[in-house]
């Protein structure tokens, strides 16, 4: 069953506090479950005042929950005032309904109302009026302790999956900038490949058609020469130009990794890596570095792991990239991730093997044929 999103039910500003929360967005919905107190406190009343508390009751809770939804989905800049008032009403009801839910709404806000210092100032200060009305009340000692407890461990919750929020979105954007950079650079390089290696051979084709002109009606052999030759260079030109730009469009397992530590590290997975110095084919390597990603992309989705290895070494004729990691495991059926890894090395005549043991994390390994071709970088400088 999918279940609807809260932006269909209500209306979420794009500024609130329950936006990060992306599909928890049910989170303070769920939490309203918790006014079965403040319903329940005036049956436990004796005489005639229990139907004036229990009008008193559902007085606050129309009163509340329109705080609460302006809180949670309504502009975050105006939580402070939302959070204010919740907390006023919950110290007002104490004397009448002797029920403390709204104070705890109002400790789990105020982490979103402030920075991380001053909420746990502000929670000091609403925990010691908290104290001192519940004391006037009449509340056991142990009853306001135990309160007091709740309301301090739950906030502290929320301040903690604040702060966390905050360091992921900031990671997020450390990967992007990275990615952005690295676009730049790539710009950059296939800008002066280009510049150099079409400049010379442009410059050449120029002058060389411009002695075939001139020969033309002199010696008519000797023009014929100098266009075949610029046909030559041409072709050549083009050969290289072809190379190029294969060469720009496959992915590098060195680029790859650099994304994956990225990846890995935003979501506290440790990375260890080495490689052995091999000559990929352009081609071989685009092919292990799209199954890099896609086992990356695995690993931090459904592993559960704390640390991966990447090896990439030589076996005979054979290049193999191991992945492994300390995950749950368990893994059984192939997926289309699984499934496409196998047609990209197959198609290369390779094959991947995979093993995962419940409890005993998950290693993949990639096994193709060393062609011989052009040199790649080590990317040893890359993992230190």
């Amino acid at each position: 069953m999918k279940w609807p999103q809260p932006s269909t039910l209500l209306r979420v500003h794009p500024k609130a506090a329950v936006a990060p929360l992306g599909r928890g967005r049910w989170y303070p919905l769920l939490h309203l479950v918790w006014l079965f107190w403040m319903v329940a406190a005036p049956w436990y009343v004796e005489g005639g005042s229990r139907v004036r508390i229990g009008a008193l009751t559902f007085f606050s809770i129309a009163i509340f929950l329109p705080l609460y939804f302006r809180a949670w989905y309504g502009d975050s800049r105006r939580i402070v005032w939302n959070t204010t008032a919740i907390a006023l009403l919950g110290l007002a009801m104490i004397p009448v309904n002797t029920s403390w839910s709204y104070v705890i709404y109002a400790s789990v806000l105020i982490p979103y109302c402030t920075t991380p210092r001053r909420s746990m100032a502000w929670l000091a200060a609403l925990m010691i009026v908290f104290i001192a009305v519940a004391t006037w009340v009449g509340f056991p000692t142990l009853v306001s302790l135990a309160a007091v407890a709740m309301c301090v461990v739950l906030s502290l919750i929320n301040l903690v999956g604040r702060v966390n929020s905050r360091h992921d979105a900031a990671l997020r954007l450390s990967h992007d900038e990275v990615r952005r950079l690295a676009a730049t650079a790539e710009r950059e390089r296939i800008g002066r490949d280009l510049h150099d290696l079409l400049g010379h051979t442009l410059s050449l084709i120029t002058v060389k058609s411009e002695l075939a002109r001139r020969l033309f009606d002199r010696d008519v052999d000797s023009a014929r020469r100098e266009i075949a030759e610029i046909e030559r260079i041409a072709r050549d030109a083009l050969l290289q130009v072809r190379s190029a730009v294969t060469g720009i469009r496959a992915a590098g397992i060195a680029a790859e990794l650099a994304s994956a530590k990225l990846l890995l590290e935003s979501s506290g997975i440790a990375l260890d890596y080495r490689s052995d110095d091999l000559h990929l084919s352009t081609g071989t390597e685009s092919a292990l570095a799209l199954c890099l990603r896609e086992a990356v992309t695995n690993v931090q989705r459904h592993a559960r792991a704390t640390r991966v290895s990447i090896a990439l070494t030589r076996d005979g004729r054979f290049a193999v990239l191991a992945i492994a990691d300390d995950g749950r495991g368990g893994a059984k059926a192939r997926g289309n991730g699984l499934t496409g890894i196998d047609e990209r090395l197959l198609a290369l005549g390779g094959r991947s093997t995979l093993q995962s043991a419940a409890g005993s994390g998950t290693r993949l390994e990639l096994r193709v044929p060393i062609e011989t071709a052009r040199p790649r970088a080590a990317l040893d400088e890359l993992a230190a």
